[in-house]
């Protein structure tokens, strides 16, 4: 079992930064402003030959029982009590505050190994806070600066002394190698839940996991960084994405709704399947349907999530009429599955991971070239490509040189005159005759080379 570190500390020392150090990737959201991170975010940490579980925490802050800040606080406490030891986090700058005391009394109440940092350590300033940090009674503080990769070397020894058993060796590289190379169907498909803000995603990730793993809020915005958490399913894995709402660019002005913006933007291009969510009193408006087209444009699987059914009652022709809208307005992903849910009650959640699953075989599949081209040969003859200032446009052949989306080549004579509106015809002849419903397709045309072209250039 892995070693876990848990990051404490009050907001705005440096947490997440030093977290994003560790796992070697930028993936915690860093800004000036006090209490970006929210959720707990856990990461593979590495530093020199050690490896490691590290977990990001929001700031320790008190706040009124049941308010958001509580909740966040009952987040870092979990953090701190799953944890095997603490990093506990000072700014060196700032130096000692009374909320850095009280925060220092709780870690050292909870039992568990304390490793004192004083972050931002460079310079004068650094020098005196880091000094002053001695007065907290957890024993000799590593200085490092997070942000500059500074004593970092210190901090290796002293997390080594700790986990003395954790060095790495060549046997520890194989059996990581196996494990990069496990089978297909043993990876956890990735799946990111996006929607609009307010549209019920962490409630639905919590209501599937059965405990308050993410923070939720009547309030629009609660959720800032992307949160990933493992998901067992009638013995499947799946990693799930809990991201920040999507909202109109015109309405983004704050830096900070940004860079949550851009998180999700970068699970939705890592995820294999992504579940767009939308709102059942609300549902199939304008930013919906902006989301979903990105959704395709990226190439991923999409299953669409109709979620707070339950505040609509039980309407007979729901999904009927569902799909009747989806299917006019989103006609680039037709036949891409529709399940009513509601993470509140906790219903259709069986219904919603079936549709995952069924998307990503989808998604992943391939057909022989044969079979391609058995239906290109009739759908050609069927309707064949119009003529083009009086000269017949020949398509020859079709192959399929990727899957995750399906992709096709289409070899044939000047494909710059080939319509849009065939490519089109095409594209909806695949989705019936291969099933194909709902994925991301993509064909490219390719003109065959002339065998005839070096005799017209000897004759020029």
């Amino acid at each position: 079992m892995s070693f876990t570190l848990a990051i404490v500390g009050r907001p705005n020392v440096g947490k997440s930064t030093l977290f994003n150090r560790l796992v070697g990737q930028k993936i915690a959201l860093v800004d000036d402003q006090p209490g970006v991170t929210r959720d707990r975010r856990e990461g593979a940490g590495r530093l020199g030959d050690l490896d490691f579980t590290i977990i990001d925490t929001a700031g320790l802050d008190d706040g009124p029982r049941g308010s958001l800040t509580a909740r966040m606080r009952e987040q870092t406490e979990t953090a701190i009590a799953t944890a095997d030891a603490l990093l506990f986090m000072i700014d060196a700058r700032a130096g000692l505050t009374p909320a850095d005391k009280g925060f220092a009394d709780l870690a050292r109440r909870a039992g568990k190994p304390v490793v004192l940092i004083a972050n931002k350590s460079e310079g004068k300033h650094g020098e005196i806070g880091a000094m002053e940090s001695y007065a907290l009674g957890l024993g000799e503080p590593v200085a490092i600066s997070a942000e500059h990769g500074e004593g970092l070397s210190e901090l290796y020894d002293a997390l080594l002394a700790l986990m003395p058993d954790q060095h790495r060796d060549e046997d520890d590289d194989e059996e990581h190698d196996e494990e990069e190379r496990e089978p297909e169907a043993s990876r956890a498909i990735r799946v990111a839940i996006v929607g609009r803000p307010n549209a019920g995603k962490s409630t639905f990730i919590n209501r599937l996991l059965g405990e308050e793993r993410l923070l939720t809020s009547e309030e629009a915005g609660t959720t800032r960084d992307s949160i990933a958490v493992d998901v067992d399913w009638k013995g499947r894995h799946f990693r799930v994405f809990d991201t920040a709402g999507l909202r109109r660019r015109a309405r983004i002005e704050e830096k900070l709704e940004k860079l949550s913006v851009a998180d999700t933007l970068r699970a939705v291009r890592f995820a294999e399947v992504v579940v767009l969510m939308m709102d059942a009193s609300h549902r199939f408006e304008e930013q919906d349907l902006r989301i979903a087209d990105l959704i395709e444009r990226e190439g991923r699987a999409l299953v669409i999530a109709v979620n707070k059914a339950d505040l609509i009652g039980r309407q007979a022709n729901l999904l009927s009429s569902l799909r009747q809208d989806v299917d006019h307005l989103l006609p680039q992903v037709r036949g891409v599955p529709i399940v009513p849910v509601s993470g509140l009650m906790g219903e259709g959640i069986d219904a919603l991971m079936r549709a995952v699953e069924e998307a990503y075989r989808v998604w992943n599949r391939r057909t022989s070239t044969s079979a391609l081209n058995r239906w290109f040969e009739q759908a050609t003859s069927a309707n064949p490509p119009p003529s083009v200032s009086g000269r017949r446009l020949r398509l020859n052949y079709i192959t399929q040189t990727k899957a995750r989306p399906p992709s096709f080549v289409v070899f044939c004579t000047r494909a710059d005159a080939v319509p849009e509106s065939y490519l089109r015809y095409l594209v909806n002849g695949m989705r019936t005759a291969l099933e194909l419903p709902g994925t991301p397709i993509r064909i490219t045309l390719r003109e065959k080379a002339n065998p005839f072209a070096h005799k017209a250039r000897r004759k020029s």
